[in-house]
């Protein structure tokens, strides 16, 4: 097979591989919220006997063990995302999907260690939080495929999607403190952080308004610029996503946090972290979205 068939694999295991994990984020909440975080007592075994369970299995055991089975089927996934990658030639590909494939026995070994410490919260927030990395190590590589040598724009709008992505990683953590807080903790005998519900979930609010007020700032520093195709498309889905978690976020306050809400939560992270990507790529990288017009002109219309 040819170098230029191989690549056409790329592009598609790429995307697999941000599907991928963003599913571990949502089969991860489900060991969580079902009570199954400690169905396999022990790491790397399921139990001090064997990597597998024994006997009849029950739904915890089930459900955790099928948790790290996902583990597998991301690795392969990884490695052959690595393998096109190399036989494309392209040192950027090669060296995101290199960081790709690291990311998964990294992660691995973060859940073991969540499980060895009776599902500690602030280790479980560490473990989500580089799903959420991988994920928007993903968006970066699929980009990159059709986008081999990107100029990135410099100016105050960059900046601002710089501060509207860090923003983004600030309501996700915020939001894994929230939980730690909480219920749903993976097994009823596990610990939480000993922080008031109220006053977190207060916080994680607050950062949710600020996200959200940097990303309409964006779009109208997009519309001023007259930023068309691509920029403002990505901002305009990110503000619709972020709208939408936040909606099913107070809802499941108010609700006593029901767990379908809060598995279609998790959900939402994972999008909030892949679109807040794209939206700082799609800013930083365009392809031609900011036209001609310098971003000089943002800042005499911020001085009138």
């Amino acid at each position: 097979m040819n170098l230029v068939s191989l690549a056409r694999f790329v592009r598609p295991l790429g995307w697999a591989t941000l599907v991928a994990n963003a599913m571990l984020v949502v089969t991860g909440g489900a060991v969580r919220l079902t009570g199954s975080g400690l169905g396999c007592p022990t790491w790397p075994r399921c139990t001090d006997e064997s990597f597998t369970p024994h006997g009849a299995l029950d739904l915890h055991e089930a459900i955790e063990f099928g948790n790290r089975m996902l583990t597998f089927v991301l690795v392969a996934i990884a490695v052959a995302t690595f393998v096109a990658a190399w036989q494309t030639g392209r040192r950027d590909l090669r060296r995101l999907a290199l960081w790709l494939a690291l990311g998964i026995p990294a992660q691995a070994v973060v859940g073991g260690i969540t499980v060895l410490t009776d599902l500690n919260p602030w280790i479980v927030s560490f473990h989500l939080l580089i799903s959420m990395a991988i994920i928007s190590l993903a968006v970066l590589f699929v980009r990159r495929v059709d986008q081999p040598d990107p100029v990135p724009a410099r100016g105050p709008v960059v900046g601002l999607a710089w501060a509207t992505y860090a923003a983004s990683w600030a309501v996700l953590y915020i939001g894994t403190v929230v939980t730690g807080s909480g219920p749903h903790a993976g097994d009823e005998d596990s610990p939480r952080n000993g922080l008031d519900p109220l006053q977190v979930s207060q916080l994680h609010a607050d950062s949710v308004f600020l996200l959200v007020g940097l990303t309409i700032g964006l779009l109208f520093a997009l519309a001023a610029l007259k930023a068309t195709g691509e920029a403002r498309k990505a901002v305009l889905v990110l503000l619709l996503v972020e709208l939408g978690q936040g909606a099913i976020g107070f809802v499941q306050y108010f609700t006593d946090l029901p767990i379908v809400l809060v598995g279609f939560h998790m959900l939402g992270a994972a999008l909030i972290s892949a679109v807040v990507t794209w939206t700082l790529l799609a800013v930083r990288t365009p392809d031609g979205s900011l036209g001609e017009t310098p971003d000089r002109e943002l800042e005499d219309l911020l001085r009138a």
